[in-house]
């Protein structure tokens, strides 16, 4: 891709996969998750927990659609600072 807008017309462009987050807490918490869920996997029965997954991906779900508009928002604010930088200080909200 030799420019965002390029990449963005053609579809190229998923800021999604390039989020690796780096903090520590994050990869305790996905370890605890992934533990959990093989405790819940020997205790339950297999529809039971077949419904727990379902609501984990329900909360999966939620989560990005969470995160797609925090990123949507994020990018709002950013380019409104760049408006106001270059506007000689006006705010434009």
């Amino acid at each position: 891709m030799s420019n965002i807008l390029e990449g963005l017309f053609y579809g190229n462009l998923r800021p999604d996969e390039c989020i690796h987050p780096n903090n520590p807490e994050y990869l305790l918490l996905t370890r605890k998750i992934s533990s959990a869920m093989e405790a819940y996997k020997k205790q339950l029965s297999t529809d039971e927990f077949d419904s727990l997954e379902k609501l984990v991906d329900l909360l999966g779900e939620s989560t990005s659609i969470y995160s797609a508009a925090s990123f949507v928002q994020g990018f709002r604010m950013g380019a409104l600072m760049m408006v106001e930088v270059y506007g000689g200080g006006k705010a434009v909200i």
